[in-house]
């Protein structure tokens, strides 16, 4: 038995579970509402304030997705209520970022802008000119569009400037100088 599958998921106060037929499952929360159509062959059981899910057999695929399923629906009643977020820290001289409306404008180095829309359901504050919060309750499209931003420009080995992740560690590199012997 799938040690993530088997574990049920507590449903919050002002949160709604709708369980449809072919396994639609739409939650309802104070951030916002997501619908996600899961495999046929899973048992999405909803008792109280506790969801389950089952699966049919043994089986490879079944196991994988076990386990999947309930990741994806814990996910789904985590970021209803309580919301997703993710930190990105600008490293660099003259390298910082600012809002205007739903822009996100950043001075990375190149010799124009970087402008970015943020999307439906996320959000992007900026607490600091060199740090960034993007927040939403989807969590699929708060790593996506923090994967964006940071391809923007991604850290350098030598000197650490671009943007990374806050929990992020950047493998630092000597460089020509480090390898000369006198």
């Amino acid at each position: 038995m799938s040690r993530i599958g088997k574990m049920p998921i507590t449903i919050p106060a002002g949160v709604d579970v709708a369980i449809e037929q072919g396994n639609v499952v739409t939650v309802k929360g104070p951030k916002g509402a997501l619908t996600l159509t899961f495999h046929p062959d899973m048992g999405i059981d909803r008792e109280a304030e506790l969801i389950t899910v089952t699966r049919p057999s043994d089986k490879k695929e079944h196991k994988a997705l076990h386990g999947l399923t309930r990741a994806l629906l814990f996910n789904m009643v985590h970021g209803v209520s309580v919301g997703f977020t993710k930190e990105l820290e600008i490293n660099g001289v003259g390298y910082r970022a600012q809002k205007q409306g739903k822009q996100l404008i950043m001075n990375l180095g190149y010799s124009h802008q970087v402008i970015m829309t943020e999307p439906e359901g996320i959000t992007v504050e900026i607490p600091a000119p060199g740090r960034l919060v993007i927040s939403g309750y989807d969590k699929q499209k708060v790593g996506q569009f923090a994967a964006e931003v940071r391809e923007k420009r991604p850290p350098e080995p030598y000197k650490g400037k671009g943007i990374k992740y806050s929990t992020e560690v950047i493998r630092r590199k000597e460089g020509k100088a480090g390898g000369k012997k006198k």
